[in-house]
């Protein structure tokens, strides 16, 4: 009886913490389902069978994005904990490099985010983008480690890695320059940070002096680069053919047809999760045999958890590929055929505003920066000025469509400011900055506002690849200026409280 109580009691915290999980994924999904709604009974009218399907499709990415979250808490989050603990342990440079190259790859490739991405770019094989990006995140995941052990300063590496970034793309075709910039905004999603931010404070132990917690920061920030630069490497090596294929409208006679349609899809995306998962589960069973040799219960809990992640994982990309996916084209696709197609922009930057305020990582997020400045910087004013670029580099991204100017016009300047700004802020501002790039684009980001977008470009005979992608990317930018803006506001209080208690002690001096 103690075993089936203990079962029964551990299926209830189980089922209480997916109830949180569910309820954080409902908070960002309804903001855009709102809106969408609103439009289509306005300004922008759809078929019944396209709303229905959006509808079911956002029920889909709910329950996904629950029972994923779910899973990634109890399986990625320990195992980086874990085999970070055993590199730090081992003391063995090679163990750290060859294992965190094999981390970063194996991870990056079951990112929820990247996959969606992947579905959408034209003339490249689904396999080789996701390969590619995971092989730039695991190198630079290994760099980002080496930082740590060798206390590097992460603003130089910054540095360096965008420098050879811009560089590498004034050579490659211009159609591959959007999608990179992507790339590397999808990447650091709820799958991916857990894990890398488990080994960088893993790896962080085997230092002992006081600024090693705060040096495991920016780890993120790099891994993010890496697919960046990889996939500019891809473009130079690789001839992208075929042109882009929207995807399918959903047409349904009835109820019973819809729901064929996502019925008929799941067992593709099931089979695409699977492979995209199993290196992991081959990759821990590993560890676990030669190195890790968890007891039967943490072991049962994180298979438990992949279990969680493959289920969560499924569901998501079929809610996404079938309903929410196409409708967000379809409604791009009517608003820029309005006479006021400028009105894209402020609908665009209205979705921004909401999208990041319901986004659980962004609440999170606030909470540590508030919790860094002992009160300083409240969460509120975070929220807020995260909100207003979020919006603004959504407005800016719509530009990009109604006009066709190139995403370097927005990229260089916004990184150059970042880096100037890295220089006269408090490092770990710079840090929380440039790791929080992709806690702005989120998962409603690839799903939603870039089909959008695409939906829009094609309706006024742009260049999809040029002109719709990059709203990831320019998403991905804001936090890097609002974060870093928010850190000399910061300093400059400090300064302030410093010269008040200055002058009152010389007044007690006087005294």
């Amino acid at each position: 009886m103690d075993g089936i109580g203990r079962w029964r009691e551990q299926m209830g915290q189980t089922k209480t913490v997916l109830g949180e999980k569910t309820r954080e994924a409902l908070a960002s999904v309804l903001p855009i389902t709102a809106i969408v709604l609103a439009l289509c009974f306005t300004i922008s009218p759809v078929p019944a069978d396209v709303l229905l399907a959006f509808l079911a499709g956002a029920v889909l990415l709910i329950l996904g994005m629950g029972f994923f979250t779910l899973g990634a808490d109890m399986a990625m989050g320990p195992i980086g904990q874990q085999l970070g603990s055993k590199m730090a342990g081992s003391r063995k440079l090679w163990v750290v490099v060859s294992v965190s190259f094999l981390i970063g790859v194996v991870v990056t490739m079951s990112e929820p985010d990247l996959q969606v991405l992947a579905n959408q770019v034209p003339g490249i094989p689904n396999m080789l983008l996701v390969g590619t990006v995971a092989l730039g995140v695991g190198v630079f995941l290994v760099a980002a480690l080496l930082r740590i052990l060798f206390q590097v300063r992460l603003q130089w590496m910054l540095i360096g890695s965008y420098a050879l970034v811009f560089l590498l793309a004034a050579f490659i075709p211009k159609d591959f320059l959007a999608v990179a910039f992507d790339s590397g905004g999808v990447t650091t999603g709820p799958m991916t940070v857990p894990f890398i931010m488990a080994l960088g404070l893993g790896v962080s132990s085997i230092r002992s002096d006081a600024s090693a917690a705060q040096d495991s920061f920016g780890l993120v920030a790099l891994c993010s680069v890496g697919p960046i630069l990889a996939v500019l490497v891809l473009a130079l090596i690789f001839p992208a053919s075929g042109s882009y294929i929207p995807p399918a409208i959903p047409q349904a006679g009835d109820s019973r047809e819809l729901g064929g349609l996502f019925v008929s899809a799941f067992p593709e995306y099931a089979w695409e999760v699977l492979k995209c998962l199993f290196p992991i589960a081959v990759f821990f069973a590993v560890f676990q045999v030669i190195s890790l040799r968890l007891k039967r219960k943490k072991l049962l809990r994180i298979l438990v958890g992949l279990l969680y992640t493959y289920i969560g994982l499924a569901v998501f990309l079929t809610g996404v590929n079938v309903g929410f996916l196409p409708a967000g084209m379809y409604l791009g696709r009517q608003i820029a055929a309005l006479p006021g197609r400028w009105v894209l922009a402020p609908i665009g930057m209205l979705m921004g505003w909401y999208i990041v305020q319901a986004e659980p990582a962004v609440h999170v997020l606030n909470k540590q920066v508030e919790e860094i400045t002992a009160g300083a910087i409240p969460g509120s004013a975070m929220s807020a000025s995260l909100s207003i670029g979020v919006a603004v580099s959504i407005g800016l991204a719509m530009a990009r469509v109604l006009t066709g100017v190139s995403i370097l016009w927005f990229l260089i300047p916004g990184y150059l400011i970042a880096v100037v700004l890295s220089f006269f802020v408090p490092e770990m501002f710079t840090s929380i900055a440039f790791d929080s790039g992709g806690v702005a684009s989120g998962p409603m980001t690839a799903t939603f506002l870039l089909p959008f977008a695409q939906g829009a470009c094609e309706a006024l005979g742009g260049n999809i690849v040029t002109d719709a992608f990059g709203v990831v990317a320019m998403v991905a930018m804001t936090p890097l200026l609002t974060i870093q803006l928010l850190g000399l506001v910061y300093q400059r209080k400090l300064k302030r409280a410093g010269s008040e208690a200055a002058a009152a002690d010389e007044d007690i001096i006087e005294l």
